[in-house]
Order: structure tokens, then sequence, then C-alpha cells
């Protein structure tokens, strides 16, 4: 994977967003089906200026995906970003000194 300037940036971004508790229990209820900001609210029992702020750094990194459907927002992960990541982290196996490359191959 070659990292651009750009592409860097997204990654930082990725790894800012998984860090946080919050951020990864939106993303584990996302991963069933789409759902909407008062949806998410009552099964994180917080409030929407809270979550709002974990959704715009979920946006920023390019993990959810959001789209309005008369006045509700809806969110969905955007799996394409996911994948960014685990190639990212794919090459540090790639290259690693302890795993050996048989065990690292993805082709297997």
């Amino acid at each position: 994977m070659q990292i651009t300037p750009t592409s860097l940036e997204f990654v930082v971004a990725g790894f800012h967003a998984l860090s946080d508790s919050l951020r990864v229990q939106v993303l584990d209820l996302l991963r069933e089906q789409e759902l909407c900001v008062c949806d998410l609210c009552e099964a994180l029992e917080v409030s929407q200026s809270k979550l709002s702020f974990h959704l715009k750094v979920l946006k920023e990194a390019r993990l959810v995906q959001a789209r309005q459907e008369g006045r509700w927002i809806y969110y969905s992960l955007n799996l394409p970003q996911f994948v960014v990541l685990e190639q990212y982290l794919a090459e540090f196996r790639r290259f690693s000194p302890i795993l050996p490359a048989r065990v690292c191959r993805n082709d297997d």
C-alpha cells in the first residue's frame, strides 16, 4: 500500500476514531444495520449532543456515512475505509520478523 499524505491523514483519523470506546460501540451497532441518530442515542444511553460529536469524528475519518431522509439522518458503515485501515496494518504483518511469511500471506 502506497501511503500518500492524503491517505496517511485518513489512516491517522481512522485510528484516532477507533481509540474511543463510545465510537467503537457506535460502529458495533452499525454492523447490523443502518440506524438514525435517535436509535443510536437510545441504544447507547447518551445525549444527542454527545453522540453528535462522536459521529462527526467518525464521519471525518470516513468510517461512517450519513444520509438524510426527511428530518432524520441515518448512519451506516463505510466499509471501503475499513479496508484501507486493514491494508495499512497488513503491511506490518508482511514485514514482521516475528511471524513466518506463510502465516502472513492472505492468498492461502
